[in-house]
């Protein structure tokens, strides 16, 4: 079960990456088409400082993911873990919430899987 919950918090944390690149680097073309729909054309531009702010946070989810990871020490590996995965579902949820249903199942979803896969595999 251990191992299933660091694959798993190693594709969230590449889900962030993404998303960081997406949102820093790629908002008006990836962020376009990822968001079509969601927000007229013309905003993409006047948004794109704010869309690069978030991009960071997801950044900052992702490090702590990786750090997780790299931790040697088992207890401190999993509370970092612990911590940053409850970090994105609660971002996730959020997003759910307010942005659409589709964050809570591509972001919130697999961290409240792999919190509790980690949480598990301590106990």
């Amino acid at each position: 079960m251990q191992v299933l919950s660091q694959v798993l918090i190693a594709l969230i944390a590449l889900e962030h990456l993404y998303i960081l690149y997406m949102e820093m680097f790629a908002w008006e073309t990836l962020g376009r088409k990822t968001f079509r729909g969601a927000m007229p054309d013309e905003l993409f531009g006047p948004t794109k400082v704010m869309a690069a702010n978030q991009g960071l946070y997801n950044g900052f989810l992702a490090a702590g993911l990786i750090w997780s990871l790299l931790i040697g020490d088992p207890a401190w590996s999993r509370n970092v873990a612990l911590f940053f995965l409850g970090c994105v579902a609660a971002a996730g949820i959020y997003g759910g919430i307010t942005a659409g249903r589709k964050v809570f199942f591509v972001q919130a979803l697999p961290a409240l899987i792999s919190f509790v896969l980690v949480w598990w595999s301590g106990n």
